[in-house]
């Protein structure tokens, strides 16, 4: 059995890069990525079996593997084989090179929800769910994010979709009601509620364009959910009305985890709940949404000019975060 394993490896060693150790503790002069195949089994503890066996002492990091699970016969159903992402997926790392030709989307066997193929491998979260997404469009877009990987390394830095959807389906479903209190404890301090002082040059022109573009949002806030917002001067914030944060609340509670995902992703990025929640019902648009947020640096650009290798890589990262996070609550709402 191990000899065959080996042999299997061997076959499989162009696929992956090499890839260095994230260990604090020890950093080899030469580390390399594992790999992982496992055929499919006929029980839970063969499932989770690798080639390493205990006699190589070796333990499996498991966030630094991709799993590739192959079918046990030719009549097994697509869904036998499988790709697992590592948890380092979810990062800024290259976590190996491109080891697919084609990408499809097909309809779960199920017939709930779609699912995204890499040539006959099923696509698989962290956590070794199935990618199972609401929607054919949402499918096919996330596939697009797999087509378009380059062939010297899977980057999941450029798959936001992919990255959101794992979210929502590994953690959204088990911290859901943590998600919503984090989101109403930062709720009082939303970056819409607070006002520039109008008493001095530095700050005048600021105060008058959040009258500008700020109060209308805040008109909205009072029709849509029947309560006025307060504003303040205070970096510290202030105190809205228990109704107004009751509403939004209960906004939160009836969303989807696709929806609550994308809310939460926006909010991180905007500093502000209330923002996301006008892109939510459609009330603000992208491009509108991300000028609200940048408001005020965009008038200290304005007025002392734009650090380069600053400013514009702030402006690009977060019109990727808003962006993303707009298309991915879009999609999932179709």
């Amino acid at each position: 059995m191990a000899s065959s394993a080996n042999r299997i490896r061997t076959s499989l060693h162009s696929l992956l890069s090499v890839r260095p150790s994230v260990s604090s503790s020890r950093l080899p002069s030469t580390a390399r990525r594992r790999l992982s195949t496992v055929a499919a089994p006929n029980s839970d503890a063969e499932a989770s079996s690798s080639f390493a066996s205990p006699a190589e002492g070796e333990k499996k990091k498991k966030d630094d593997t991709i799993y590739l699970k192959k079918p046990s016969s030719a009549a097994a159903t697509r869904d036998a084989a499988s790709v697992t992402m590592p948890m380092s997926s979810m990062t800024g790392s290259i976590v190996g090179k491109r080891f697919y030709k084609e990408v499809t989307t097909r309809l779960a066997d199920d017939g709930n929800g779609w699912t995204v193929m890499l040539d006959y491998r099923t696509l698989k979260t962290p956590s070794k769910r199935p990618l199972k997404l609401p929607n054919l469009a949402l499918a096919k877009a996330i596939a697009a994010e797999w087509e378009y990987q380059q062939a010297d390394g899977i980057r999941p830095f450029m798959m936001p979709l992919m990255k959101l959807a794992c979210t929502a389906l590994d953690r959204v479903p088990l911290t859901r009601a943590k998600i919503i209190e984090n989101l109403m404890m930062k709720f009082h301090q939303d970056l819409v509620f607070c006002r520039f002082p109008g008493d001095n040059d530095l700050t005048r022109g600021v105060l008058k364009r959040q009258e500008e573009k700020i109060d209308p949002v805040l008109d909205w806030v009072q029709s849509e959910f029947g309560f006025k917002p307060a504003v303040y001067s205070s970096f510290l914030g202030g105190k809205q009305d228990d109704g107004l944060a009751k509403a939004i609340e209960d906004v939160l509670k009836k969303t989807s985890d696709c929806e609550l995902a994308a809310i939460d992703a926006m909010a991180a990025a905007a500093h502000s709940l209330i923002i996301p929640l006008g892109i939510f019902h459609r009330r603000l648009g992208i491009e509108e949404a991300i000028e609200l947020i940048r408001l005020e640096e965009d008038l200290q650009v304005d007025r002392w000019g734009l650090v380069e290798g600053g400013h514009d890589v702030d402006i690009a990262d977060l019109q990727v975060q808003i962006s993303s996070a707009a298309v991915f609550l879009g999609l999932s709402q179709l």
